[in-house]
């Protein structure tokens, strides 16, 4: 059929001369009436009308002939019964009726305009059933339809119970229905005759019909209804194909829609979605043996004139009409009919014909009259007068009422999808009841006995596919898709339509998006936005409403427990609103709402299998596959060290990878099942493949996030196994598929890089790896019917050595990176591109100091030894070569921090080596050796470099911080080791300490004391330390030196000058109380030397004052060390078991006591220097009262002294204690603060 265009809008009232374009008509046919609508005003009463012609195949127009008056139309034309082009298809018609509804003619419309139904559109049916409902409150008759829902739309087709259970009693089915039928409504059910009258009536019409066009009496033949449906088809083919879904199977002749109707509306769908778009099922299953038309074996067939798209007030129904409509000269568009002038027109005639000239946008009417045959007159009424004939007068606001009253009732209670209902009154009855017929059928032994399953289900997948094609515009309608796609299942015989089960699964699979955000969906969520006429199939029915209907299944003696819902009296139907607020409050068809990613990856993984389990049964080689059973676990294979050769297996299985990476590009094919290269099956099971490799990459991404890493590993798994069985049955390899691959082999890297880290909690991991689900045990066996899954065992292995793992991890990443070169995927995903390049320069890092620390490891075992083992070489090497890498991956990618952080690496590598060759000539005569100064200098060079790589410490402070305090620590310890260890066997004094003095330098310049930060007391601590060396070394240089008194100067000057530094640099600190005390009696030693150079006593004063001067600044020391003694002491009393959480470290006791000893001693040696010299300056000068005071104070300090130095008894405090009373004394008496 043409696609239709629909055109016009609302238009002047009805009876102006209506000319408008229509749709696009088959070849041989002329335009229809407008498609124009008209709003009609009859008594006050607005009604709304609007007809859309979106098909026809009705002849060009022609006027009638109207007929002299005695025209005897008992008599036949001589064109009677001939085909006619003026008649066109209904040329032997009563008014374009040749025969009842087919029993699928809804259907036949519905296939046609697929974009209506489920959404648009509220009916779908053949004109007569719509007047037939619409006229229920007037009529007697009985009625009888079947009706199904799809998504919002309704279906209705009759349901001629007569023509039904004749062909029962032929056949045996339907002996169910009859059963109940005679059981529940008519115990004496036999089939009627029509009577004579009705066969002469419909004699004269015919004759009528024939006469009026021009009675020239010559049939011209004309195509037939079948035959121009196939040349509208050819012609319309190659313009469908393009938009028509995608099909990856060839669809038998009798499955094929008509190609010209999948066409309009719908739009092209991505390449990626490959699903059958089946219009009907296979010629085996033959729907309608009961309905055999003689056209179409199928019943299928849309054979109406014209399909209209008619809005009645808020009501939207696709309508079929074969009514001839005449024209030309006055009357552009009429209807003609037959009236006995006898018999008045009645209100049901008037309905008839109103309703037709409203559904088909006729203007007026043509009425002929006739007594007994004989023609007596003509008269012609315009539409809108129609209802206020005489004995024909009805209200348009009624049947408008009773067309929204049915409607309410029947959407409020054919809510099931896939159902067969059953709307049915008895003629001369007032009750109408509505049986559900599938649930009737299912009580029996077949449910395959309803002729309706298969057109249903279907049309349900038709309409799936058309809302699926659009499913990026229309997110909404996500819940609807899924409610028509699981209904189609369910209908489905899974063994004689697997093509189409596997399909609707994939398509289920589909709607839900694995890579989409985590959020919370809310009640405004666009999935929860569909109409209210929306519903799941899960829900259950409404509770009847006694104020908006009567309609129940209650008690009442005209009721019966198998209807699903009864209207008691027809007279409510007239009721305005009667039913209206039913439908409208029923839930909508929500899309399920998953709370998390492992329950959305799970119902898309159980669709999948679902789909992978029907294109499995269609595959006919079963004998040939290998015997498995789905509900046995398939053994999971490990190999021990010795057969897998450790890294260097590895290597030798990536080589078979990349081997075979390369294969693919040819598009090699390698089924074990014997599925053909481009059939059907072959390409669902691809697509489903594909997607079950995805969930499963989602599932193993959601576990990774959860830190459960064993499950993580055996989902990327079943990602990878899903993904070689797929590159098994590729024969054409897309870009995005490897992307995928890259994709899976970087978070299998991550994976095994994390079971690495966190190998303390291997046997958890290891019983999360190794369970399986039932649901996984079956899709892996549907894989192992194409592949044997090995293709990626390398990569997915548990393996228990931590080393293996960190090689595979790094293998992944390489691997992943490999793929990216091959198609240029690189260029195309920079992101992911570098993000692979990343993780490798990262794993290479870790895998780099696995060997470093190795090394250390066997460093320290080495106790004996005097050199280093070729062990430690080879991990060194190992280590080396790794950092080197992971330096040139991120320095390929501009990465300056990471590239920083392994120089650093590096750096600490090489002082390991210096560190082995520390130990390796003994302790006899230890040297710093050249060894140990080549590696530390090769450390220095490469924290340079890691500088360099920085710039500035703007790019990443810590990082900064970190190389400079490391560089720091190289030069203090290579300049601590020359001090301790000068090798003076090679170099000179004097060169040693120039190195020595350099090096410290260095590490002072290096070394931030100013910088708030974590590290700044190590710092100031560092920084302390190097002063108070050098100072040692000056004064050391000082003690030892004779002759050059201009360097003696300067030594004694950088001394002094290291000692106050490295003092006030100590005082900053809590910490360090014994090492400020230690400086400080250095300095008094230093003192102590210079005045053994003195001669004069005015000197020697001068420098026990100072030096007293020091001894008096220990007071601070003293305190530190005083406080960590009393919070020793008060410590267990207060909490025996738990230290202090705050606490410094420990006092050294030993150290303090000794320290403290030294102080007395050299506090009393000051003091009686200082007593000795004042003595003999008051012999020979006259009396000072200041050097008086002086030597007193001294002389009192001095006997307190000796007598605290004499008992023995005292403790550390108390002698403490008596130390700063002392050091009080000494600071008031010589004025220091």
């Amino acid at each position: 059929m043409g696609d239709s265009k629909e055109a016009g809008a609302e238009s002047p009232p009805a009876g102006a001369a209506a000319r408008g374009g229509l749709s696009l008509l088959c070849q041989g046919e002329s335009e229809e009436p407008s498609a124009q609508g008209s709003a009609l005003f009859l008594g006050g009463n607005e009604v709304k009308s609007r007809a859309v012609v979106k098909y026809s195949s009705a002849p060009p127009r022609t006027a009638f002939a109207r007929l002299e008056e005695k025209t005897d139309l008992k008599l036949p034309p001589a064109n009677w019964l001939r085909e006619s082009a003026k008649l066109g298809p209904a040329g032997t018609t009563i008014l374009g009726n040749s025969k009842k509804s087919k029993p699928f003619s809804s259907f036949g419309m519905a296939y046609d305009f697929i974009d209506s139904v489920g959404n648009d559109v509220d009916v779908v049916s053949d004109s007569e059933n719509i007047k037939k409902l619409l006229k229920i409150p007037y009529s007697k008759s009985h009625v009888s339809m079947a009706v199904h829902r799809i998504g919002r739309t309704l279906l209705l087709d009759e349901l001629d119970i007569q023509e039904l259970f004749m062909r029962s009693s032929q056949t045996g089915d339907w002996t169910w229905l009859k059963e109940f039928y005679q059981r529940l409504i008519d115990q004496k059910w036999q089939r009627k005759k029509k009577s004579k009258e009705h066969w002469y009536q419909k004699a004269i019409l015919s004759k009528f019909l024939y006469y009026s066009i021009n009675g020239d009496g010559a049939a011209q033949p004309v195509p037939s209804a079948a035959e121009q449906q196939e040349s509208s088809s050819s012609d319309q083919t190659n313009d469908s194909d393009g938009a028509s879904w995608p099909a990856p199977f060839e669809m038998p002749s009798s499955v094929s829609e008509d190609p010209s109707a999948s066409s309009q509306g719908s739009e092209p769908l991505e390449p990626s979605y490959i699903v059958g778009h089946v219009a009907s099922a296979p010629k085996e299953q033959n729907l309608t043996t009961l309905f055999n038309d003689g056209e179409n074996s199928q019943g299928l067939k849309n054979d109406f004139v014209r399909n209209i798209l008619w809005t009645f007030e808020d009501i939207h129904m696709l309508v079929g009409s074969n009514m001839p409509i005449f024209g030309g000269g006055r009357y552009p568009a009429v209807s003609l009919r037959l009236r006995d002038n006898n018999k008045p027109i009645n209100v049901l005639t008037g309905i008839d014909y109103w309703l037709d000239n409203l559904i088909c946008n006729v203007p007026e009417l043509v009425m002929c009259f006739h007594v007994n045959g004989i023609v007596q007159k003509y008269e012609m009424i315009k539409t809108e007068e129609i209802p206020n004939l005489e004995n024909s007068n009805f209200s348009t606001k009624v049947i408008k009422d009773i067309a929204q009253n049915i409607l309410s009732f029947l959407k409020s209670n054919c809510t099931k999808e896939g159902h067969t209902y059953w709307l049915f009154k008895a003629s001369g009855s007032d009750i109408v009841k509505l049986y559900d017929l599938t649930t009737l059928c299912e009580e029996t032994e077949d449910k395959y006995q309803n002729p309706f399953t298969m057109p249903v289900a279907i049309l349900l997948y038709k309409v799936a596919c058309n809302m699926m094609m659009k499913k990026n515009q229309n997110k909404k309608h996500y819940g609807t898709i899924r409610t028509l796609l699981l209904n189609c299942v369910k209908l489905l015989d899974k063994s004689r339509h697997p093509q189409i089960i596997a399909s609707a699964n994939y398509m289920l699979s589909e709607l839900f998006q694995l890579d989409e955000p985590k959020k919370e969906e809310s009640s405004e969520s666009p999935l929860n936005e569909n109409s209210d006429e929306s519903y799941s199939e899960e829900e259950e029915e409404m509770p009847d409403s006694d104020e908006n209907g009567s309609y129940s299944t209650s008690s009442d003696p005209s009721d019966d427990n198998k209807a699903v819902a009864i209207i008691k009296s027809v007279g409510e139907l007239s009721v305005p609103e009667k039913y209206k607020s039913i439908h409208q409050i029923r839930p909508s068809c929500t899309f399920p709402v998953c709370h998390d990613t492992e329950e959305r990856c799970r119902l898309v993984l159980s669709y999948v299998l679902e789909g992978l389990k029907s294109v499995d049964s269609s595959i006919k080689k079963e004998s040939d596959l290998p015997a498995a059973d789905p509900n046995t676990p398939i053994p999971l294979k490990y190999e021990d060290d010795s057969t897998r050769g450790g890294p260097e297996g590895l290597e030798k299985q990536m080589a078979l990878f990349l081997d075979k990476m390369g294969s693919l590009q040819k598009g090699n094919y390698s089924s074990q099942s014997g599925m053909i290269p481009g059939s059907w099956q072959h390409k669902m099971k691809l697509q489903l493949i594909l997607k079950s490799s995805k969930a499963y990459y989602v599932l193993s991404d959601a576990a990774m996030s959860l830190q459960k890493y064993g499950r993580a590993l055996r989902y990327i798994k079943l990602a990878l196994q899903s993904h070689d069985t797929y590159c098994c049955l590729c024969t054409n390899m897309l870009s995005e598929v490897l992307l995928f691959l890259s994709q899976y082999l970087t978070l299998c890297g991550d994976i095994q890089l994390m079971l690495a880290q966190n190998a303390n909690n291997r046997a958890a991991h290891l019983e999360e790896f190794n369970y399986q689900t039932k649901e996984d045990q079956e899709i892996l066996h549907s894989l192992h019917r194409e592949s044997s899954c090995q293709g990626f065992a390398w990569a997915t292995d548990l393996s228990t050595d931590l080393e293996s793992q960190l090689s595979v991890s790094c293998k992944c990443y390489e691997a992943a990176n490999e793929i990216l070169q091959f198609s240029d995927l690189k260029s195309q995903n920079p992101e992911h591109y570098v993000q692979v390049l990343k993780r490798m320069g990262n794993i290479r890092n870790e895998i780099g100091v696995f060997y470093m620390n190795q090394a250390a490891a066997l460093q320290s075992e080495r106790v004996v030894s005097k050199s280093v083992s070729t062990a430690e070489q080879q991990l060194w090497k190992k280590s080396f070569s790794c950092f080197e890498k992971g330096i040139h991956t991120f320095e390929s990618i501009d990465d300056a921090t990471n590239a920083a952080l392994l120089l650093c690496n590096t750096g600490r590598l090489m002082r390991i080596c210096a560190q082995a060759h520390c130990g390796a000539g003994g302790e006899c005569r230890r040297e710093f050796s050249p060894e140990e100064g080549l590696y530390y200098n090769k450390a220095v060079d490469y924290y340079l470099k890691a500088l360099r790589s920085l710039g500035t410490r703007d790019i990443h402070p810590a990082v900064w911080d970190s190389v400079n305090w490391e560089l720091s620590t190289t030069y203090f310890t290579m300049a601590t080791l020359q001090q301790d260890y000068a090798p003076l066997s090679r170099k000179a004094q004097e060169q040693i300490e120039k190195e020595v003095s350099e090096a410290m330098m260095k590490s002072l310049k290096y070394c931030d004391v100013d910088s708030v930060s974590a590290r700044q007391p190590l710092c100031q601590y560092r920084a302390a330390t190097v002063h108070h060396r050098l100072a040692s070394m000056y004064h050391s240089c000082l003690r030892n030196q004779v002759g050059d008194e201009h360097l003696r100067k300067q030594h004694r000057v950088l001394a002094d000058l290291h000692y106050s530094k490295a003092v006030k640099l100590f005082q900053l600190l809590k910490d360090a109380p014994c090492e400020l005390l230690r400086v400080q009696l250095e300095r008094v030693a230093f003192a102590e030397f210079q005045m053994t150079s003195q001669n004069s006593n005015v000197g020697k004063l001068k420098t026990l004052s100072g030096a007293l001067d020091i001894m008096v600044r220990t007071k601070h020391a003293f305190q530190l060390i005083r406080k960590e003694l009393v919070e020793e002491f008060d410590q267990p009393k207060s909490d025996e078991s738990t230290p202090a959480a705050d606490s410094s470290p420990s006092l050294n006791r030993e150290e303090v006591i000794k320290l403290l000893s030294i102080f007395e001693s050299r506090l009393s040696f000051l003091l009686l220097q200082s007593i000795k010299l004042l003595s003999s300056t008051k012999k020979k000068t006259s009396s000072n009262t200041e050097e008086d005071v002086v030597l007193k104070t001294n002389k009192q300090i001095y006997s307190q002294l000796l007598r605290a130095i004499a008992n023995k008894n005292a403790t550390l405090l108390e002698r403490i204690d008596i130390l700063l009373h002392l050091l009080d004394q000494l600071a008031r008496g010589s004025g220091v603060q």
